[in-house]
């Protein structure tokens, strides 16, 4: 039996494209197929969940995962790249996107969807299975220190995400050397203020609706209780 034709063999996509004669390899000669135009890499892409969608249940279903990080957290970086596709963005990370365009109303598109990026991409570092509870060593005592108390800075955090009104994030921040609990609306983030973030709270109604309705104040005890991935806080921590 003759050798099957080289070129099906390495293209067999092409079976259109009429074969060269066997023991013959393809030559430019060749009718060639129109391919279509690869389209050049994204300059940001959306990362991957450090866990399986299935892994925060019952806190966080599966359900809420795929929406909130393959519809909402995907737009994001869609549209991010988008905006910035030839222009002097194009090509810069996410955080000198986010300073070179914060506070200029012209940019407000490039800065929701920059910030918006790195907001769920930091969230979704901040939360782990089996999480929560009360963090030890130094992070510990860093709060003592600045809260008075672990349970004090919880009231506080409690608080930042039940009073954001609408849509917004709450967050735990380095300001100045000290530890301080802020609250952002909409896209905007500690990185446009000069603060250094360590954890974050997604207080966006596609962040918990499909598991807590309007219980905000449920979903944020939740994060506290079970969520929190204080080792990815303790290390934000120690780099700052």
């Amino acid at each position: 039996m003759p050798p099957e034709c080289p070129c099906r063999i390495a293209a067999p996509v092409l079976a259109a494209t009429p074969c060269c004669s066997a023991g013959r390899g393809p030559s430019p000669s060749d009718p060639q197929p129109d391919f279509p135009d690869i389209p050049p890499t994204m300059a940001h892409q959306l990362p991957a969940l450090p866990f399986d969608l299935d892994a925060l249940e019952p806190h966080i279903s599966r359900s809420t995962l795929e929406f909130h990080h393959g519809k909402h957290h995907n737009a994001y970086v869609t549209n991010l790249n988008n905006l910035v596709a030839g222009t002097d963005l194009d090509g810069k990370s996410l955080e000198d996107t986010i300073l070179a365009v914060a506070g200029d109303a012209g940019k407000a598109g490039v800065f929701n969807n920059a910030a918006q990026v790195w907001n769920h991409t930091f969230y979704w570092q901040g939360i782990k299975p089996g999480g929560g509870g009360t963090p030890s060593g130094a992070l510990l005592e860093k709060i003592n220190a600045d809260f008075g108390s672990f349970d004090a800075f919880v009231e506080q955090f409690k608080a930042a995400g039940a009073t954001q009104f609408g849509s917004g994030w709450a967050w735990l921040v380095l300001d100045g050397g000290t530890l301080k609990v802020t609250k952002t609306a909409n896209a905007d983030l500690p990185l446009a203020h000069g603060q250094k973030a360590l954890l974050t709270m997604d207080v966006w109604e596609h962040a918990y609706y499909l598991d807590y309705q309007n219980r905000r104040p449920d979903y944020i005890t939740t994060f506290l209780d079970k969520l929190v991935n204080w080792d990815f806080v303790a290390t934000n921590l120690a780099a700052a």
